[in-house]
């Protein structure tokens, strides 16, 4: 009998004939079977290595019966909160519920918990007391040593000693997932399983440490925002497979908790290995009767390309997760993948994406990294483009030539982003030029984020010169083959570094672009970023220089309505944020300005501006617009 997916349940589980499993995965999302989830991918690579493993998704965690239904594991219960962090999934960045769930059946909100990798921890502790508890995914890896947690406003302690976990895998966890399954399964102690890259452990005994980097210690940095910085950005720059150092974090009581060296990148023919698991890239049957489950929808027809940035945003956490080495698939493994997606139902002729974290990476950035390592101080194209990067995208291009010369492939788009700096960087415009002919669809999303430099500079991105170059020969290059085209910009309000002032400038520049976002992304201090670093402690790590942070809401309210100061429900906070920021030059009647003097007036008068724009309405509204002023 052929069984597709992993079992999910007890009468699954005897289906198959297994008495007890492996491993035991319990895990924060539905159970999807695609190489999107990290679930599929360390669940797919244990049973080809092997391994039986039962899938616990979304448990109780409230009964504890509910973590007991296969009984306890032969070698190890592995835990994972899911592809998001659990707080992130549940809050929006002003700490209010989500409406839905999308890792989950039906996008019901509840089923899973606040902080879920420690909450199933502490819950598999209750029944097992002995056995392994192995933590990994995005929630484990970004909070394995010290962090500041913005949800309850304070530094909290590595996931690790909360969650009752023994050992955590943090980063893309297929190296350190099979290196600890061969030594569970050879008889070692998993507290003598201490050699293991790309984890961390906790440890009494500080004689065992060897070679380490001892960070300051947690009750230092809980409490001393400088000394959280400096332990910060030591970790920022230990982050390298090559380079890094082993890092120890001394907690009260003498517990050490102790991250050795990240895991060496994975070869091209171990990647392509990987995503040709035979996985069902779909949702378990189960969840259908409950809506299915939408996460699926955004990366069902896509093709994950690569992994690794060296782009080095500030508030990105690959650095930390990922790393900055990219590593990227085979075009025949590529090409392989895309035949089937062709062959799927529901196909209709559009792979929606050929990416990754940056779609236009391809290799590492220059020809050192992957013996030497990246540079742990240095960037790869912030300030500016490294004298050493190779800027090239002739691979890219020939995947991409391919794809969409397969059968059934009408159109191949780019839409995990594309970093235009290094487009730029790239002498050769003929990306550019097919980018525009064949992978955009009237609209191309990029991420140019602000355009005060001050908070470029804080962000870690180029200057906004460099933006404006790639807008002019954008629409150069569309001109000159005859479609309309246009840039989406990504833009983030509230950023470290950006006052009032700041966040007023970047509404000058959109009136002068004649655009104004449907949607604004407020900074949301996440885990173990350079940015949330610096909201928390008011200090730049990479300098030690002060940076001034928006934590009140109502002025980040303002930095946000001045993004999109066209919309009448705005009105009073961008002219509360044009008084402070002393620029009352932007209220008034000159085209130049941002809005008209009188609130009641301009309440009526945007109304109309906007059902005008909607249908295109020209002159004679505006005009009518006008007497209405004069009549006020």
């Amino acid at each position: 009998m052929e069984y597709n997916f992993l079992p999910v349940c007890r009468e699954e589980m005897q289906e198959r004939g297994i008495e007890q499993f492996d491993f035991v995965y319990v895990i924060g999302d539905a159970y999807v079977d695609h190489p999107s989830f990290g679930h599929a991918v360390i669940s797919r690579l244990l049973e080809a290595h092997g391994y039986t493993v039962g899938i616990i998704s979304q448990p109780d965690w409230k009964d504890k019966k509910s973590i007991e239904v296969y009984g306890e594991p032969r070698l190890a219960f592995l835990v994972t909160g899911g592809n998001m962090d659990s707080m992130v999934n549940h809050y929006t960045v002003s700490k209010r519920l989500r409406e839905k769930d999308s890792f989950t059946p039906g996008g019901a909100m509840g089923k899973r918990p606040d902080y879920a990798t420690v909450v199933y921890g502490n819950l598999i502790r209750q029944s097992y007391k002995k056995i392994p508890v192995l933590i990994g995914g995005v929630e484990a890896s970004l909070r394995r040593l010290g962090h500041y947690d913005y949800w309850s406003n304070k530094v909290k302690r590595s996931i690790l000693l909360d969650s009752g976990g023994d050992i955590l895998m943090y980063g893309m966890g297929e190296r350190s997932i099979l290196a600890l399954a061969e030594a569970l399964d050879s008889g070692i102690a998993v507290e003598d399983i201490t050699f293991v890259e790309g984890t961390v452990y906790k440890t009494r005994k500080k004689e065992d440490i060897y070679d380490a980097l001892f960070l300051p210690e947690f009750e230092t940095i809980s409490r001393d925002k400088e000394s959280y910085a400096r332990s910060f950005y030591a970790q920022y720059c230990n982050t390298d497979p090559f380079s890094g150092k082993r890092l120890a974090e001394e907690y009260p009581n003498q517990i050490y908790v102790v991250q050795n060296p990240p895991s060496k990148p994975l070869t091209r023919q171990e990647l392509d290995d990987i995503y040709e698991l035979p996985y069902q890239r779909a949702y378990h049957p189960a969840y259908e009767s409950l809506g299915g489950v939408e996460a699926i929808s955004e990366v069902k027809f896509s093709l994950t390309s690569n992994r690794g940035c060296f782009g080095g945003c500030s508030f990105c956490a690959l650095t930390f997760h990922q790393g900055r080495i990219v590593q990227s698939r085979s075009h025949e493994s590529m090409i392989r993948e895309a035949e089937i997606l062709t062959q799927d139902k529901d196909f209709k002729g559009y792979i929606h994406d050929v990416g990754g974290p940056t779609a236009n990476f391809r290799f590492p950035a220059c020809e050192k990294q992957l013996g030497e390592g990246v540079c742990p101080k240095k960037q790869c194209l912030f300030p500016e483009p490294c004298k050493n990067l190779k800027a090239d995208h002739r691979d890219y291009l020939s995947l991409l030539r391919k794809l969409r010369s397969l059968p059934g492939v009408k159109k191949v788009f780019i839409r995990s982003g594309i970093r235009f700096d290094y487009l730029l960087a790239d002498l050769d415009r003929t990306f550019l030029k097919e980018l525009c002919q064949h992978h955009v669809s009237g609209q191309l999303k990029v991420a140019p984020e602000h355009i005060s430099d001050q908070v470029l500079q804080c962000m870690g991105k180029p200057k906004s010169s460099v933006y404006r170059q790639f807008v002019r020969e954008y629409e150069n290059m569309n001109q000159k083959l005859g479609k309309k085209q246009y840039l989406v910009p990504y833009l983030m309000s509230s950023h470290p570094g950006s006052t009032l002032r700041e966040a007023v400038e970047l509404a000058e520049f959109l009136r002068d672009l004649g655009y104004m976002p449907q949607q604004v992304q407020d900074f949301y201090p996440t885990p173990s970023t350079i940015s949330t670093c610096m909201y928390y402690t008011g200090l730049d790590p990479r300098t030690m220089q002060p940076v001034y942070v928006a934590r009140n809401p109502h002025e980040k309210a303002m930095q946000r309505a001045l993004i999109q100061y066209r919309d009448p429900r705005n009105y009073h906070l961008v002219w509360e944020a044009l008084q402070k920021a002393g620029r009352q030059d932007l209220i008034g009647y000159d085209k130049k300005c941002l809005i008209r003097p009188g609130k009641k007036a301009e309440a009526k008068i945007g109304k109309e501006e906007q059902k005008g724009e909607m249908k295109g309405r020209r002159g004679g509204k505006r005009r009518k617009i006008r007497n209405i002023h004069k009549k006020k």
